[in-house]
């Protein structure tokens, strides 16, 4: 089995192959810095009207890619992935070639599959996502939202990343791979760094150059950073490498006896789809909800006549939350390469260029969700967002995702209906995900 870090395309040709038929971008989408408020929803708006497949060029000798912003263009992409390949370039804006372990194991991961090997893994970790599994783990979720907001209770103003954000989807990892108790506190170390990595990482790359690859070259001052980096990734690989191979010999009912026995083409994965299984599952496990989490608090702090028809009137909860992640869309993109000459709302596309949804701007379509811009917990059609991926890709683990935040807001509005944000947020600049470091909120303490 060929391992796709050996095999993926870097660079290409500079420029577009065919004439852009569309304006270009009025934001440099390349560039981490334009991200730092959040996705420029403003300047979607304008290409979803005026520029729907937008050619982007990038600096250097970084060749460019095609934005495309519409909803039905990004369902299309998504879905066609025999015309647009995960495997041939990977799913972020670039990527180089690296010899380092978390370079390769970025790529060598399921989510950078092409069909068959794709639906062959995914088969394999499906039943730890299905309803059954869910209903018993919902009560564990609804436990663990209660004490960390018993720990909030008496403060009256925290920073909901600290207090909730942070935790609460590692913990919900943690139950499903069945991770001890006693090596959980190892994950939020690990989360630390590769938050911190992965948001140099996009101010230096892009968003594209690999997390170790994009921290090579730094001032002296930042060795002690690198060297705690390098401990906590290798520690952490160390780890899952040894509980994958202790499951295969003594496979337990969890998500990580799933990972350790799963096969492609009837073989057990090597040791480097291990590594990429692994850091898939701890980091895309946990940053989505972490930063959903957060940027729904300031939707409802935003919208106060929304947050009010939650709390009258809890039933809404479920639809409220398919809103909260159609609005902040917390993956703001993924890349496909196109494996042929197509065309995408009349503009042509050429073999080997790069292709990028952007979630965000397709959940604010217009043509799709009415007044897309205004928070409706109501909206009887918020469950249409593409915030999860549409077709093959589509996330797996979107329900866990949507059983904690209910879990969360619904338990957090009922205990503190006039929580509010109180200050910022501090975002990353990173182009990738919707990278909310801090949330500053305030409300009644419970005495």
């Amino acid at each position: 089995m060929l391992l796709i870090s050996d095999t993926v395309e870097v660079g290409g040709a500079k420029g577009p192959a065919h004439k852009p038929i569309y304006p270009a971008s009025p934001v440099e989408l390349w560039n981490p810095e334009a991200f730092t408020k959040g996705p420029p929803m403003g300047a979607f708006e304008e290409m979803r009207k005026a520029s729907p497949i937008a050619w982007m060029s990038e600096p250097e000798d970084r060749p460019g890619f095609w934005a495309v912003t519409r909803h039905e263009d990004v369902m299309r992409v998504n879905a066609d992935y025999e015309t647009f390949s995960s495997q041939r370039g990977g799913i972020l804006m670039s990527h180089q070639r690296s010899e380092m372990q978390l370079a390769r194991a970025s790529l060598d991961a399921m989510i950078n599959m092409d069909a068959p090997m794709h639906m062959q893994l995914r088969r394999e970790h499906m039943p730890y996502f299905t309803p059954a599994y869910l209903r018993g783990l919902t009560d564990r979720v609804e436990g663990e939202v209660t004490r960390l907001l018993d720990a909030m209770a008496k403060q009256g103003r925290v920073d909901l990343v600290q207090a909730m954000s942070a935790h609460l989807p590692l913990f919900t990892l943690c139950e499903i791979l069945g991770v001890p108790v006693e090596d959980r506190p190892k994950f939020l170390t690990w989360m630390h760094f590769l938050e911190l990595a992965n948001s140099f990482a996009a101010e230096r790359s892009g968003g594209g150059g690999g997390l170790e690859s994009a921290a090579a070259e730094v001032p002296p001052e930042m060795k002690a950073f690198l060297d705690a980096f390098t401990n906590a990734i290798q520690e952490m690989f160390d780890y899952g490498r040894h509980m994958l191979h202790k499951r295969r010999l003594d496979p337990q009912a969890d998500l990580m006896s799933a990972i350790a026995k799963a096969q492609v083409d009837g073989d057990l994965l090597a040791d480097e789809y291990l590594d990429g299984s692994w850091l898939l599952i701890v980091f895309a496990g946990n940053d989505t909800t972490r930063n959903t989490i957060s940027g729904s608090m300031k939707l409802l702090s935003d919208f106060p006549e929304e947050k009010a028809k939650l709390i009258a009137r809890p039933e809404l909860m479920p639809g409220a939350v398919n809103e909260f992640i159609r609005m902040i869309s917390p993956v703001i993109y993924m890349r496909r390469t196109a494996t042929r000459d197509v065309e995408v709302s009349g503009q042509q596309i050429a073999e080997g260029e790069k292709v990028i949804m952007y979630y965000g701007s397709a959940n604010r379509d217009a043509a799709v969700f009415a007044d897309p811009d205004r928070l409706d917990v109501t909206r009887a059609n918020a469950d249409k967002h593409i915030a999860f991926g549409y077709g093959p890709h589509t996330c797996i683990g979107k329900r866990v995702a949507q059983l904690q935040l209910e879990a969360v807001y619904r338990q957090m509005l009922g205990r503190f209906p006039d929580i509010q944000q109180s200050g910022p947020m501090d975002v990353a600049p990173n182009n990738f995900v919707y990278a909310i470091r801090s949330m500053p909120v305030e409300f009644t303490p419970e005495t």
